[in-house]
């Protein structure tokens, strides 16, 4: 069915508007009415299209919205998905599911990060079998029965792997008792249906994100440099009715908080007691009344989707408001936003943040995240930052490896996801605020963006230690003390209290600056730039042929004039005097082994007054927030944030 222009749609209980869905398709450049991209890999989507009788338009939808058309030189996604089609091979899903850790079983960490009540951590994990995992996680098997092809070649051969997805759409839509026609509107159902989702919502989110994408249109250069185009269809208006006969379940919503855009699932985390004072795995609060909103933390779970809903779900492990999974983009909620997830390591994020897990493994060798879930993700934080009124940038929308320790105790212990292979420049065109410069090219401020595909500094650590990492796309850029890509990485005091240098490990941040993260420009020599990094000048090479930075404008800070150095923290406490009257215990404002020295600079990303919840028992009534009259400026003074006493600085323009 076509009509001459789009219209709002309803279908599900999920509502989207132009409004809603353009910012997040306006991220990249949109094909247009001119003919397709030529080239190999358009020939194989054309080839497979004909093959199977599905729509070329279609086919090129669904595998935008799982890949992005790229290959990734056929290694698996971190849910075990290969090639342009996401067809995913079970027992890749289990290898990579036997060889990680869940995200917060280190003995060693605290994820509530407050010394107020006992240390909460851990918890028991039972891995699927091959029967057990869904069959969401075994489209490969089902691809290689359907075309007669070889797992390994549907695994490692672009072209098998895409005809691979066009049979699952063309049985798909024959198992609809629908035709294979011509017409991309007759195919929502057998979209929906590739999506694996197991619930309606989900199963029709997936296919209204494939249409909207077939609607505006696409072209991009793939990972194998290979240009591909889709044609935008501006006044297609696809079959939604069909949806219905897909015979999925209906997830229940419940108290999930979601914009209309997305499918959102309540899959409650427990609030339980166990006696002599221990409960979990979450506070009671009444944010933002209480305290407010000002960060949204991305983390990877290290563990699969029904391993984490598992561990959410037990009243003795830890908490965080929203995962999302790989596959589909699939939202489920646990904590509610006005409550107080145990998810940071810091106590004073968690008080003022929302958490999300996203389906992964940062050390996966080549391990990539769907479209799907980029996106969808990318909805959901669209949503949060516009109902608590938190900017969209690097200094409030932090990775859980850019949350500081509380103490100098507690900084080894801290996480490092979601790590230099998150495509923080592509996450924030879907968030619709790219890192575009700001300035000229003498700024004071530089903006880390190198081009992700391209950028491949090599990484140890994924497999064993100390051995190298397969090659792959990052958004994090390497720190030298000098501009010479020989000279020694920089070191990190709070890592290594010894003074050992920064390695190229893969979970080592001690000299790492990622995408979007925003420096004070300390030298500029050649084809190097140099920044105020932990106290120090740290080199990173950003040639003009192929920057890794842009010039941008920001606010600075520098100790105040006659002050050698100023202290730096991991927390922005209230002072002591703050809590007088109260029978809330005086909580140190312990500076970590930092300085910023005098005539350096740092760039400042929100000033924040001093704050502690203090909310150490199961019953809420002895809760309170103690709010003190120091301010302080929160700064990116490494890979992660820090905080410094406005009384102690002064802030001038870059």
């Amino acid at each position: 069915m076509r009509v001459a222009r789009r219209r709002a749609w309803q279908a599900g209980g999920f509502v989207a508007s132009a409004a809603l869905v353009l910012p997040l398709l306006s991220a990249g450049p949109s094909a247009t009415a001119e003919q397709p991209a030529s080239g190999a890999l358009q020939r194989d989507f054309a080839a497979a299209a004909a093959q199977y009788g599905v729509p070329q338009s279609v086919l090129l939808g669904v595998s935008y919205l799982q890949s992005r058309w790229d290959s990734h030189a056929g290694a698996p996604s971190v849910t075990g998905g290969y090639g342009p089609m996401h067809l995913t091979d079970a027992d890749a899903a289990l290898h990579v599911a036997r060889e990680e850790a869940p995200h917060h079983t280190d003995l060693d960490e605290d994820p509530r990060g407050d010394d107020s009540r006992a240390v909460r951590t851990g918890g028991e994990v039972q891995l699927p079998t091959a029967s057990e995992l869904p069959a969401r996680l075994k489209t490969l098997e089902r691809a290689a029965a359907l075309t007669g092809l070889p797992d390994a070649e549907l695994r490692q051969s672009p072209a098998a792997n895409i005809r691979g997805g066009a049979a699952l759409l063309a049985a798909a839509q024959k198992q609809l008792g629908q035709p294979l026609s011509a017409d991309p509107a007759d195919w929502y159902g057998a979209v929906a249906r590739f999506s694996g989702a197991d619930d309606t919502a989900t199963a029709t989110t997936y296919a209204n994100e494939v249409f909207d994408v077939i609607g505006a249109g696409e072209r991009r250069m793939t990972d194998s440099g290979q240009q591909v185009a889709l044609v935008a269809d501006p006044g297609l208006v696809p079959d939604r009715t069909q949806v219905a006969d897909l015979g999925l379940r209906t997830a229940d919503a419940g108290l999930s908080e979601c914009p209309k855009t997305v499918a959102c699932e309540w899959i409650p985390a427990p609030y339980e007691e166990f006696g002599d004072g221990d409960y979990g795995n979450h506070d009671k609060a009444d944010r933002p009344a209480s305290q407010g909103i000002d960060y949204i933390i991305v983390h990877d779970t290290e563990a699969t989707w029904d391993t984490t809903l598992k561990l959410v779900q037990n009243p003795r492990y830890v908490s965080w408001q929203y995962s999302l999974r790989s596959s589909d983009g699939h939202i489920a909620q646990h904590v509610p936003l006005k409550d107080v997830a145990w998810h940071a390591g810091n106590w004073y994020i968690n008080s003022k943040s929302v958490g999300l897990e996203h389906e992964g493994f940062l050390t996966s060798p080549d391990a990539w995240y769907t479209e799907a879930m980029y996106r969808t993700s990318a909805r959901l934080v669209r949503y949060l930052a516009k109902r608590y009124g938190i900017p969209l940038d690097r200094q409030h929308i932090l990775g859980h490896d850019n949350v500081p320790g509380t103490t100098t105790a507690n900084i080894r212990g801290m996480h490092t996801d979601p790590g230099p292979y998150w495509d923080w420049a592509h996450y924030f065109q879907l968030l619709g605020r790219p890192f575009t410069p700001s300035a000229g090219p003498n700024s004071g401020v530089v903006t880390i963006r190198p081009e992700y595909a391209k950028h491949q500094p090599p990484y140890t650590g994924c497999v064993k230690a100390g051995q190298p990492c397969a090659p792959h796309g990052s958004g994090a850029v390497r720190l030298h003390t000098a501009p010479a890509a020989d000279a020694p990485l920089v070191k990190d005091i709070g890592l290594r209290p010894g003074g050992q240098d920064s390695t190229t490990g893969v979970n080592d941040t001690g000299a790492r600056a990622s995408t979007g993260q925003q420096y004070a420009v300390a030298e500029r020599r050649g084809d190097w730039t140099a920044i105020w990094y932990l106290g120090q000048r740290a080199w990173f090479h950003n040639p003009g042929t192929q920057p890794t930075a842009v010039n941008s404008r920001g606010l600075l800070l520098t100790p105040k004039d006659g002050a050698s150095d100023v202290p730096v923290y991991g927390r922005a406490y209230p002072e002591a005097a703050a809590y007088a009257g109260t029978s809330v215990p005086v909580q140190a404002v312990s500076p970590l082994p930092y300085k910023l020295l005098a005539g350096q600079r740092y760039v400042v990303g929100d000033r924040v007054p001093g704050e502690y919840l203090f909310a150490p028992t199961f019953e809420t009534t002895g809760h309170r927030v103690i709010r003190g009259k120091e301010a302080y400026y929160e700064i990116q003074f490494g890979h992660r944030v820090a905080y410094v006493k406005a009384s102690d600085v002064r802030v001038l323009a870059s």
